[in-house]
């Protein structure tokens, strides 16, 4: 379990893995990154009371490093991840190793099942887990048992991580994609079921959301940078949809400027000047590529809320929380990660 600034929810993550019902042994190893909260002194007082916990450092804060850290301490022959604001459910222990036995998958997992606490929250989770919000992967809409692609969280054969080598470090953002990209081209399979969902609690702002997603984006365009066969049309629509924006934006304000000095549009001077009369209802028409957007996510998120019943806080927060993740995680793309992150 990878943990930094968790103090919210760790107590309750790790006893819902202590409280399986596993037919073997477990040992629960924290890896925690330096918080900013009292999340290293429940982390350590969990570990005093129950011998199956323990706690590792992780001086760099980064999921990845966190990740090896804890497996490198660990010797069993399947390794389950568990996040700290994320909830095991009853037997999810047994059914991970019945599915890691029976399929002979080198990983297996199911779905994120992103459950809010606030009006914020609720309008978060409906976002991530709709096709609209986030894609339409498996993991977070559903789907038949077999082979994906990726998978939440995951559970792994030791062997088939070590073959690989663990998690790439250089990935500080979807490393768990990356890692289950290896897997499969080392001819291993990824195994997703909906019969497994753990609950994940989302950012609980506007920020918080806005930060996640542009760096999710960020690594999201690193990983097609290196492995350049799994660029897609779901990678590349939330970037394209962000860049028409911001040019349909400028343009129209181009337009606007333009339209008010030569008299187009509004007082003026009078229309020509410069010639350019004629371009501004094109530079103009710009504008439609923003308010299309906004017209179109207004659409989906009403019948989205209405479907899910949302309470109309929620719904009210609805299309503002479906923009930001599509332009967050556009904007964090085209960025791409500093160069002196690259690897």
């Amino acid at each position: 379990m990878p943990v930094l600034n968790e103090e919210r929810y760790l107590e309750e993550s790790v006893r819902r893995v202590l409280d399986q019902a596993y037919d073997g042994e477990v040992e629960l190893v924290l890896a925690v990154g330096p918080s900013k909260d009292r999340t290293a002194e429940i982390a350590h007082r969990l570990a005093a009371t129950d011998p199956q916990v323990s706690v590792v450092g992780n001086p760099t804060g980064f999921t990845p490093h966190a990740l090896n850290a804890a497996i490198a301490e660990t010797s069993h022959p399947f390794v389950v991840r568990v996040d700290a604001h994320g909830f095991l459910p009853d037997g999810y222990l047994e059914d991970v190793v019945d599915l890691l036995e029976s399929t002979g998958a080198a990983n297996v997992g199911g779905m994120m099942r992103v459950e809010g606490d606030t009006s914020f929250g609720h309008a978060v989770a409906a976002a991530m887990s709709s096709p609209l919000g986030i894609g339409g992967s498996k993991f977070h809409v559903g789907g038949e048992p077999g082979p994906a692609r990726t998978v939440y969280l995951g559970s792994f054969r030791r062997d088939a991580l070590v073959k690989v080598g663990g998690f790439d470090e250089h990935f500080l953002r979807a490393q768990d994609w990356e890692l289950n990209y290896r897997l499969r081209q080392a001819g291993e399979t990824v195994w997703f079921t909906p019969d497994l969902a753990v609950v994940y609690r989302p950012r609980r702002d506007f920020n918080a959301l806005r930060r996640q997603f542009f760096g999710s984006g960020q690594w999201r365009r690193q990983i097609v940078d290196e492995h350049p066969d799994t660029a897609s049309f779901r990678y590349l629509a939330a970037p394209i949809v962000t860049g028409l924006i911001a040019l349909g934006s400028l343009l129209g304000l181009v337009g606007l400027v333009l339209g008010l000095v030569s008299g187009t549009v509004g007082p003026g001077p009078g229309a020509g000047w410069l010639g350019a009369g004629w371009l501004v209802p094109w530079l103009l028409a710009g504008f439609l590529a923003p308010l299309g957007y906004a017209f179109g996510v207004l659409g989906a998120t009403y019948e989205m809320g209405r479907r899910r019943r949302l309470a109309w806080r929620a719904r009210v927060l609805l299309p503002f929380v479906v923009a930001t993740m599509h332009l967050s995680w556009g904007s964090g793309f085209l960025r791409s990660i500093p160069r002196s992150s690259r690897r």
